[in-house]
Parts: structure tokens; C-alpha cells; sequence
């Protein structure tokens, strides 16, 4: 008897705007008599940006050293060193603000609210979806966790082909939940809706479909219908969490407090900074980070950006840091600086970078943002992220890790913008995963390089600079 098969993109439809898609099933795999006409798994790239960077000093210790946490993924990384983005100084501006500029674009600043370019994600879904991704997907996910926002390209890291940002940046997760799965058409006033939406799901408008697809009469396996009912389960935790709802079934998994940190211009009080404990920032940064991996599962998003923490992050951090059981440090920031305000502000550390020196504080943080950034990919290479070529969305993603800044010595902009870290996924074999590489290029080059191996035609920069590919980086 033939397997039924249905398409990834199946998806569940209700009220509003509500879009919900299928997890991966065993439906969704091409059989062996159909082999010939399996489609390659969908394109996808994503950013993802962490603030103030990993002097380059402390890049060349390799997984000894701060990159500790992405070690149990080194066979899907490709880790370079030694990439330059000296070309997107711009004399009298900030250099957190220009090196964030840069990230992804490999462009300086156009403007305070613009990049001087495109970045790769969106280069890459033009060249593969010129006609629009198909019906119902997000264009464009932009999300993250950080309090610096004096200008846009310190925590948006995706823009269009004019430098303008690629979608609105979602920094709650109500927010991030709303712009992937939707929102109920509730009517009445909108203090009512508001109230209603606090205690209806997403998930109530999509009852039949649900019940069909678990029912007698669904073309799903009982091993597919099982994983459809958990999924949807895992939907509404997530929901829960971002929303905190009122009425929850006495079986449903215990809310987290209701987050108290600051947003929008109360998160950035003039520059000063904020004072944060490692508990708050963690524990809403991994809701976001859940969320987002759960949008990219689910194949609603395929392109987009995510940021933990700002360029030229401000917050005083304070919390006890664990990593593998291990308690790696106490961060206390304005006492351990002896400073109150933007002088007690991790940030500092950065500043305070000396090569010679054993600069404790700043390896805690730059580890601490590893370890986050780490449970990000984790979620995105693990048995709910398995695709029908045999291979995580982590491996056939082109997901690019980098940052704002290189060796750390800020007392020259041009040597601050050198040895900027670099990591990237596989893109579904076409990238040297599996080491750590010294470049010794330019960014410019390096992302050049990448577009070519994805397929695309246009490149980065002025149409008359010659191209310098980087070889080495390509499978």
C-alpha cells in the first residue's frame, strides 16, 4: 500500500491572521520509487548577532578558551579568525556602531537608521524566492534580547537592498509569538480583546483541522498523529510562557515570572545603562531563542536576524555564572569596576582589554554569550530539526554568527575592526565545517564568497572592486 505523503509547507489555518505549520512527519518523506522528484530542502539564512565580540587574543585559544560552549557543535561550525572589516570604518563615528554596520553587509553605516547595504540573508532569499516565499511564510523574522539603542544597526542585523531594516524588530515575545503564529480576530473593545487574548490560545481556532489530522479519517500514521498532538502541546507551553495566561490546563508545564525588564527607551536611560541579574537576562533571551528555532521548524520563517545583546551593550550583570556544573564566575559588574553608571557597565571590560593581563571579567561575559548563543543552535540540530535529506536545519542553514569587533584595543578604530569573529553552518554541505580557520581577509571578501557558493549573482560592495574569493571556507 502507497504511503500517503503531504507537503511540508501543510499548515493549519484559523481566526485572524493565525497560521500554524505541521512538524516534520513521516508523510513528508520522499519514498525511494520517488526519489527523482525529491525537492532539496528549502534556503534559508539567518544572522546572528552577539555584542561587543571576542578580542583576538582570545579567539586563538580556540575551545580551550571563551568558545568552550560551541565545542559540542564544532563538526557543524566553520570558525574563522582573522576576517577584517576595516573598510566600514567611518572616521568620527563609533566603532561599535560601524563594526555592528558591518556585520552581515560588510558596509559601513548609511545614516543612523540604516546599513550601507544589503546583508546576506536577504541577498540570499531575493536570488531564491524572486517571485515572494510562498504563501503565508513570514518574509522576514527579526527578534532579539538587548538595551542599547542609540542607533538601528547596533541590534538589526538584516536589511533590505537600500539599507533600510528588512522588518520590524521584535524584542518582546509576545511580540516575536505574534509575528510568527498570528493573532485571534476577537472584536469588541480593545481592552477587552486584550483581556480575552491573555486567555485564549491561538490554538482554539484551530480545533478541527487539529482533530482531523488526529482523527479516524487522517491520512497521518499513529506515530505522525502522536507527534502532531505534541507539537501543537509545545506550541501552547511557548505561548503560555510569552503570554502568561490566565487559564491553563492543570497538566500544562508552571509559568516563569513575568518579566520585568525593561523595553523600548526605558531599556537605554540616556547610556547610561541598566542593572540586570543573569537569571533575567537568560531566561527571557531563551524564550526568544525557543520561539525563533520553533518558527524555523515549523517552516514559517526562512530568513531574518536574532541579536543577544547590543553593540556596545550597557548593563551592569550581576549573578552567579555555572557552565557543565561548573561555577565559571560571579559577575557583579559595577562593584567588581568600582563605578556606578556607564563606567560600571560591562562594557567597560572591553575597554579595559589587556593582552598581557588575565582580563577575568571580560572572558566570563564573552564565554556567558557563547554559552547563549550555543543554545540557540542546540535547539536547531537536535531530532526536531531533522530534514528529509537525513540532515539537521542546522547543517542546511547558512546560519552566520559574527559581531561587532575584533582585537579589542579601542584606542584605534581601524585595529578594533580587525580580526572580527566569524562562524557559519554548513548550508547543506557547502561550506568547510569541522575547523577553525585563520582567513586573513577581508569581510567583504569572505561574505563574496559565500553568496557565490549559494547560488547567487549579485555581491556586496562597489560593482569595480575586484573579487578576492576565500577558497578555503568553500566544500
Amino acid at each position: 500500500m502507497k504511503q500517503p505523503e503531504i507537503s511540508r509547507r501543510t499548515m493549519l489555518k484559523g481566526l485572524g491572521t493565525v497560521g500554524i505549520g505541521l512538524p516534520f512527519l513521516e508523510e513528508m518523506l520522499v519514498t525511494t520509487a520517488s526519489a527523482a522528484q525529491q525537492k532539496s530542502v528549502p534556503s534559508r539564512a539567518f544572522n546572528v548577532f552577539f555584542g561587543l565580540g571576542i578580542p583576538a587574543p582570545l579567539q586563538t585559544e580556540g575551545f580551550e578558551g571563551v568558545l568552550e560552549p560551541l565545542k559540542p557543535l564544532s563538526d557543524k561550525l566553520l570558525i574563522m579568525r582573522n576576517i577584517d572589516q576595516v573598510r566600514c570604518d567611518e572616521s568620527g563615528i563609533n566603532a561599535h556602531f560601524d563594526g555592528a554596520s558591518g556585520a552581515f553587509t560588510a558596509e559601513p553605516p548609511d545614516g543612523e537608521a540604516k546599513a550601507g547595504g544589503p546583508s546576506l540573508d536577504q541577498v540570499i532569499r531575493n536570488a531564491h524566492y524572486p517571485e515572494g516565499l510562498p504563501a503565508g511564510m513570514v518574509s522576514t523574522l527579526i527578534g532579539g534580547t538587548f538595551f542599547r539603542r542609540s542607533r538601528v544597526s547596533r541590534y538589526v542585523h538584516s536589511y533590505n537592498q537600500d539599507g533600510t531594516v528588512a522588518a520590524a524588530m521584535q524584542e518582546k515575545p509576545r511580540q516575536l509569538f505574534d509575528r510568527v503564529f498570528g493573532t485571534i480576530s476577537l472584536g469588541g473593545d480593545k481592552t477587552d480583546a486584550r483581556r480575552q487574548r491573555l486567555k485564549r490560545s491561538v490554538l482554539d481556532s484551530v480545533v478541527e483541522q487539529y482533530r482531523f489530522y488526529t482523527g479516524n479519517n487522517s491520512p497521518l500514521g499513529a506515530a505522525s498523529k502522536s507527534r502532531v498532538a505534541d507539537h501543537l502541546d509545545r506550541i501552547r507551553e511557548f505561548e503560555q510562557r510569552a503570554y502568561e495566561m490566565r487559564e491553563k490546563n492543570p497538566d500544562d508545564p508552571d509559568l516563569p515570572p513575568r518579566s520585568e525588564l525593561a523595553h523600548g527607551g526605558q531599556a537605554d536611560p540616556g547610556g547610561e545603562g541598566i542593572d540586570i541579574t543573569l537569571e533575567e537576562l537568560t531566561t527571557e533571551w531563551r524564550l526568544m531563542a525557543d520561539l525563533y528555532a520553533l518558527s524555523i521548524q515549523m517552516d514559517r520563517v526562512r530568513f531574518g536576524a536574532l541579536t543577544f545583546l547590543a553593540a556596545g551593550e550597557r548593563i551592569r550583570l550581576t549573578g552567579d555564572y555555572y557552565y557543565e556544573g561548573r561555577k565559571v564566575f560571579e559577575f557583579n559588574d559595577a562593584a567588581q569596576h568600582n563605578a556606578s553608571g556607564s563606567q560600571g557597565c560591562s562594557h567597560e571590560w572591553w575597554h579595559k582589554f589587556n593582552g598581557k593581563k588575565k582580563n577575568r571579567e571580560l572572558r566570563a561575559h564573552a564565554h556567558m554569550k557563547m554559552r547563549e548563543v550555543a543554545y540557540f543552535l542546540n535547539l536547531l540540530a537536535g531530532k526536531e530539526s531533522m530534514e528529509t535529506n537525513g540532515r539537521t536545519i542546522l547543517e542546511n542553514s547558512l546560519i552566520t554568527i559574527s559581531t561587532e569587533s575584533g582585537d579589542g584595543r579601542h584606542a584605534d578604530v581601524k585595529r578594533e575592526l580587525s580580526g572580527v569573529f566569524h562562524a557559519i553552518t554548513g548550508a547543506n554541505g557547502r561550506f568547510k565545517t569541522g575547523q577553525i580557520l585563520d582567513v586573513g581577509a577581508e569581510g567583504i571578501d569572505v561574505y563574496n564568497t559565500m553568496l557565490n557558493a549559494m547560488g547567487t549573482d549579485q555581491r556586496l560592495g562597489v560593482t569595480d572592486r575586484p573579487e578576492n574569493p576565500v577558497d578555503a571556507i568553500r566544500a
